[in-house]
């Protein structure tokens, strides 16, 4: 079973809480919560305690609508902190901004690795910031099954201090000036937000949201701007895009092919920022998967001359280096542009002496004849 999980942004309108908590419990099958957080500032925090809590408007609802009881507890609230572990009141400038966005990225990042859980985020309160952040986060880390939600309210019980959610008997409540409202005329609608989800589709590494966003902008420019691949090994050369096309010795040929064909065999769905797929390469021998391939491919290229097949280079560390410097130069000789050759060089990762290389590009592009 799935562990549902509210997540709202809010400051001085507590309403938005209850209204999206209400609104969810409506569906058919109804959804209750197992968690809820809070995003906000200590000044939002003091009013969402003073009236959710202590006037006890959530547990009314809780109970009114037979809704599982979830109490509000200090770790419900997530208030951003500043460089001296201050909680931020209000959100006022560009350093506030800063912290906020980092906040609100690393909690959704952290709730978004929980493999039996769904998010149910609601943008409907706070700051536009605060809803900014939220949505963008969701994109950075959310899963299919993550929500985005922004909850409207009649206009005439929109953000009205009396209104919380529809009771189920009818009530008089007041407007700002003196008019009354029957609350079974209220309408609460819950949108539900389309959102492109990149958390299946880049591994990002950064920790701050303007890290995150770089590095996500990265991947996709490189995913637009790469064009496809194609290794002929009858023809022993290199074609990228409809212009690039060059040769390489069979041997080099032979290990650029493996290092392809490893990529092609992983098991994810779409390439990322990691290297699952990169194989060793130690001291002292090279990842097995190396040298089979290698010999696979090399008799492809060159099945007539078998006496190479027992060439040193499939099992000496350092001659595959040697190897892969010198495709690689061939690659940039080639590929003038630094960014699009960085797409298909063989890329070394790790501790020396035990290094893992790869090729970058999404093997969406890569085909092997």
């Amino acid at each position: 079973m799935l562990k549902e999980v509210f997540i709202f942004v809010a400051g001085a309108t507590p309403q938005i809480i209850t209204e999206t908590i209400y609104a969810l419990a409506q569906k058919d099958p109804p959804i209750y919560p197992h968690e809820i957080y809070i995003i906000t500032t200590s000044t939002g925090k003091k009013i969402i305690k003073n009236k959710l809590i202590k006037e006890g408007i959530l547990n009314e609802l809780f109970k009114e609508y037979n809704i599982p009881t979830i109490p509000l507890k200090d770790e419900s609230f997530i208030v951003p902190r500043d460089e001296k572990n201050r909680e931020l009141d209000d959100i006022k400038d560009d350093n506030d901004n800063a912290i906020l966005g980092d906040c609100i990225c690393s909690f959704i990042k952290e709730k978004a690795k929980e493999e039996n859980s769904r998010l149910h985020c609601s943008i409907a309160g706070g700051r536009k910031t605060m809803s900014f952040y939220l949505g963008s986060a969701l994109q950075l880390f959310g899963r299919p099954r993550d929500k985005l939600y922004h909850v409207l309210v009649s206009p005439e019980f929109e953000a009205n201090p009396e209104f919380f959610y529809k009771p189920r008997k009818n009530r008089i409540i007041k407007t700002h000036d003196g008019k009354e409202l029957n609350t079974k005329d209220a309408k609460i609608y819950l949108a539900e937000l389309p959102f492109i989800r990149l958390g299946n589709k880049f591994f990002l590494k950064g920790n701050t949201f303007s890290e995150l966003v770089a590095e996500s902008q990265k991947e996709i420019d490189m995913a637009l701007i790469c064009p496809p691949l194609t290794v002929s090994l009858k023809d022993t050369t290199i074609q990228i895009g409809g212009d690039i096309k060059f040769s390489l010795q069979p041997s080099h040929l032979a290990l650029y092919a493996t290092f392809l064909s490893i990529k092609l065999g992983c098991n994810k769905k779409l390439c990322g920022n990691c290297n699952d797929c990169y194989p060793i390469i130690s001291k002292t021998e090279p990842d097995k998967r190396l040298k089979d391939l290698m010999i696979e491919y090399y008799k492809k290229i060159r099945p007539t001359i078998e006496e190479e097949m027992n060439n040193k280079a499939w099992n000496d560390p350092s001659l595959l280096r040697q190897y892969i410097s010198k495709i690689n130069n061939q690659i940039e000789k080639h590929v003038k542009d630094d960014k699009i050759s960085d797409c298909y060089i063989i890329k070394a990762c790790g501790t020396h002496g035990n290094k893992r290389y790869g090729i970058a590009l999404d093997k969406s592009k890569i085909t092997i004849e």
